[in-house]
């Protein structure tokens, strides 16, 4: 062999050598990367909500609340209650109503404070979107656990007629098992609830980060693009009746168009969002305007007798024992004899610019029972003016002439309400209701943590007291308070109040 072929055969043993080395160095990398991903501390979510919705993709590519979800074999459905509490309890009667249709268990949300998160206008096309919407109230029922002034609706409102008919959780035990907290959440400590993880948590649910696969969907739909309607004849996909007019479009460049949806169609089983371990609405409110409802259109379920019975028992869902027996002995200890109750709103928003037509329908009525005989007429006072600030009213004018009226009303320090403040905290009925596999955590959060400050649950004694007027109820309008308490009257909560505590 002569050298000239010898060089040819050596250089054709080395050339492998030199074209493995790359791929052996492009390997090592795509490793490096492959531990960094899937093994480092970063949320596996943050990177594409679209590698969870692979059919092939497992539960353990979840963040871990969604592993968890996914382990407690149920769906749920949470929303953003806002305004105040006669708003939201319109939107939990509606959180109700979805959750059934959709047979998913509810996540009962606290009171929060007055006006402490505002929607904006529905009818003006100017509100909130649904994710800034939902992470402002997780903000705030963080805010009220660290305060110690964590309120459930079901500590205020008697759900246990509902136990038949639908699912629901409190949202310390849903939070607790969704964030994974080590610590009941009613006594977790401040630079807990301040954590990043928990944040994390809440920006996850609040649909921040956007949809995740089977384990969250955030509803991006509110009440200028959607009216949800349940088994309405062409009630799916059609144009609603109220749509932004033209000289609205041009001023606030709108180009929003209200469409009629079919909630089960929509979010039901075999959707996308019906895959989803949570469900994630924003507001749920609703009313009528120009003949049409701003955001929910179920009033009749024709075709389904489960739901048609829930609509009937969530048209009045009365308070917790404790406040409507309250309410009771008011009556019956204090005032004493037949009365009037005048619910007069005079400082809140719109209101402050009507005293004379609120205080007006209340002349009339005193009018007219004075010229039936009555002396002197018993009044129950509900309002928003402190007596300090009378001077020069109709009210002062009431409080001057004892001969002819007797005023009566409630305040935050009386005793009763104390008292009853008291009973409500110790019977705790937000962490007994629920679904039977929640309860023991809940009792064991009940057992374990010890209340807070006490609840306010003046307006509740109040609207109690109302419902007994045997002369005649006054209510400022366009109130929701007032809707509220003709709701009481006409279903006759007051006669059906429980037997008196000593």
């Amino acid at each position: 062999m002569n050298v000239s072929s010898l060089g040819r055969t050596k250089w054709r043993k080395k050339n492998p050598n030199v074209r493995i080395q790359p791929l052996i160095t492009i390997l090592i990398l795509l490793f490096i990367l492959f531990f960094f991903v899937f093994y480092t501390d970063i949320p596996n979510y943050i990177f594409s909500s679209s590698s969870f919705s692979s059919s092939s993709s497992s539960v353990s590519q979840f963040p871990p609340q969604c592993q968890i979800g996914h382990s407690l074999g149920e769906k749920y459905l949470w929303f953003a209650p806002h305004s105040g509490f006669s708003n939201q309890l319109s939107e939990l009667k509606n959180a109700i109503l979805i959750a059934g249709i959709l047979n998913r268990t509810l996540i009962v949300p606290p009171i929060l404070d007055h006006h402490a998160v505002a929607l904006g206008s529905c009818p003006k096309f100017r509100v909130l979107e649904p994710n800034d919407l939902r992470i402002r109230v997780w903000d705030h029922i963080i805010q009220l656990i660290q305060d110690h002034r964590y309120v459930s609706m079901a500590d205020i409102v008697d759900l246990s007629s509902l136990a038949s008919m639908i699912r629901t959780i409190d949202f310390r035990v849903f939070t607790g098992l969704w964030c994974s907290l080590n610590k009941n959440l009613a006594c977790i400590k401040t630079s807990e609830l301040e954590s990043s993880s928990l944040k994390q948590c809440g920006s996850l649910i609040s649909g921040v980060d956007g949809n995740v696969g089977k384990c969250l969907y955030a509803v991006k739909d509110d009440c200028r693009s959607s009216v949800w309607t349940y088994q309405q004849k062409n009630g799916d996909g059609v144009l609603d009746s109220l749509q932004p007019d033209d000289e609205l479009k041009k001023k606030k460049k709108i180009s929003y168009v209200r469409k009629r949806r079919d909630v089960l169609k929509t979010l039901g089983p075999n959707t996308e969002a019906g895959l989803a371990t949570v469900l994630a609405f924003g507001s749920l409110f609703t009313s009528q305007h120009k003949g049409s409802e701003l955001y929910i259109d179920i009033h009749e379920a024709p075709l389904d007798n489960r739901i048609q019975s829930l609509i009937k028992k969530i048209e009045f869902l009365p308070f917790v024992p404790e406040i409507r027996n309250a309410g009771k002995k008011f009556v019956v200890e204090k005032i004493k004899s037949p009365f009037v109750c005048a619910q007069l709103r005079l400082l809140d928003g719109q209101f402050k610019n009507h005293w004379k037509a609120t205080f007006l329908g209340l002349q009339q009525k005193l009018e007219t029972l004075r010229n039936e005989g009555s002396h002197p007429i018993h009044i129950f006072i509900m309002t928003d003016l402190p007596e300090a600030n009378w001077t020069g009213s109709y009210l002062e004018e009431l409080a001057r002439d004892s001969d002819a009226y007797k005023l009566f009303s409630l305040q935050e320090w009386d005793e009763l309400v104390v008292q009853t403040a008291k009973k409500v905290a110790v019977a705790g009925h937000g962490l007994k209701s629920g679904s039977s596999p929640n309860n023991v955590r809940a009792s064991k959060m009940k057992k374990n943590c010890a209340f807070g400050s006490l609840p306010s649950i003046l307006l509740y004694l109040e609207e109690s007291v109302c419902s007994c007027a045997s002369l005649g109820f006054v209510g400022t309008a366009g109130s929701t308070i007032a809707e509220s308490i003709e709701i009481m009257r006409k279903n006759g909560i007051c006669l059906k109040q429980d037997k008196i505590e000593q």
